[in-house]
């Protein structure tokens, strides 16, 4: 469980380090890439001993009886978060994103308007997009540095085309961790206009201390119209296994997701499976308890050090390992901002204007790194921003 251990991925596929250069102009060589969702830490002892027993039984073929699988997503669920969820209410998909897709897909016609608390997640809109349906956006209310929903505004923007709402719970990019009356307001709104609620909880094991998630299944009223979409992807560091699951607690909703499953020929990688099924257990609770201390570290030295510059203010992360920091009080433009941090800083982040209304003059951090290269950035965007001082 060493977190500080420096890891080279230069050169081995990841998307993090070796697509930096072609999409920033930031070398993998001096630069520090902090746009990717996917950590520089190796996942649980656990889930590496899982994939070597299937290297050492050397047969890949496919996956059969999903019982033990299945189970420890129950048990983890209602371990970690107190959740009691049927089994038969899962279903697996190739990642959430292919799971909001399908979701898409299953309960919303072409044309139809899926409703996004914006800014949120970038994948988001893209799918709804190329899906021939309309992204209805409705920004979150910033108010003293922290989102609020603003549920009078979003009413009046509703004309009755809108299908489905799907909710970033806890948020990416903002990292809130919404509150019971918040979700509560967030079931009202879907109930009031007749929308499908698919809430994607893909961070709802990175918490920060003081912080407690609570899972939209638990919220009342909802059930109806409720899918619930959760993955050992972020938690463990496993994105690469593409597994993720689309948890439905209505039969008629589970139907009509299962058949569209069936028509796209859909079936689970093996890969992911064992995965799961190793990091959901007391040694993957064990390891994200530890990880969860060091992001918290992370995140410290992150804000201090970078709500140091005149102008910038980095938010305050209640959830997920993802800073997502305001540059408006600098006065700079948005390519002016990013030229200093890609060219100045030689560092690569999502940009905010990619996530929707409300992330102009943003940048999004991904602080879940070792120490040593959070502490490097810091000290890299201080000297970008020396004139401001």
């Amino acid at each position: 469980m060493n977190f500080d251990e420096i890891i080279d991925r230069v050169g081995t596929h990841s998307s993090k380090w070796d697509m930096m250069e072609p999409i920033y102009g930031v070398s993998p060589q001096d630069g520090i890439p902090m746009w990717v969702a996917d950590m520089d830490f190796r996942p649980p002892q656990c889930v590496s001993d899982a994939v070597k027993a299937m290297h050492d039984h050397g047969i890949y073929g496919y996956f059969g009886d999903e019982g033990a699988y299945r189970a420890s997503i129950q048990w983890w669920m209602k371990e970690r978060h107190g959740w009691t969820l049927d089994k038969d209410a899962i279903f697996t998909t190739h990642g959430l994103v292919n799971g909001t897709a399908m979701c898409v897909d299953a309960f919303t016609q072409a044309g139809d308007g899926v409703v996004l608390m914006t800014p949120v997640y970038h994948a988001f809109a893209r799918v709804i997009k190329a899906a021939g349906r309309e992204v209805i956006e409705c920004p979150l209310a910033l108010d003293a540095g922290k989102y609020q929903m603003d549920f009078d505004a979003w009413d009046a923007q509703m004309t009755g085309k809108e299908t489905m709402i799907i909710l970033c719970s806890p948020h990416n990019p903002g990292g809130r961790v919404w509150t019971s009356g918040e979700l509560q307001g967030v079931a009202a709104f879907a109930k009031r206009h007749d929308l499908i609620l698919v809430s994607d909880e893909i961070h709802h094991d990175l918490v920060m201390p003081g912080h407690r998630h609570i899972p939209m299944a638990k919220i009342d009223g909802v059930e109806d119209r409720l899918v619930m979409m959760t993955a050992t992807t972020k938690t463990f560091n496993i994105a690469g296994s593409h597994t993720g699951n689309v948890i439905i607690p209505d039969a008629d909703l589970r139907a009509r997701f299962a058949a569209r499953m069936a028509a796209m020929g859909m079936s689970a990688n093996s890969f992911g499976l064992f995965m799961t099924e190793a990091a959901y257990s007391p040694d993957g609770a064990a390891w994200v308890d530890a990880l969860i201390l060091y992001l918290d570290g992370n995140r410290k030295l992150f804000d201090e050090g970078v709500s140091a510059i005149p102008g910038v203010t980095s938010m305050s992360l209640e959830s997920t390992y993802l800073a997502w920091v305001d540059f408006t009080g600098t006065g700079i433009s948005q390519s002016g901002i990013t030229d200093r941090v890609q060219s100045g800083a030689r560092i690569a982040a999502n940009h905010g204007p990619t996530f929707g209304t409300g992330g102009e003059n943003f940048l999004r951090f991904n602080l879940a790194t070792p120490r040593a290269r959070v502490a490097e950035a810091v000290e890299r965007l201080q000297k970008a921003f020396a004139d401001l001082q």
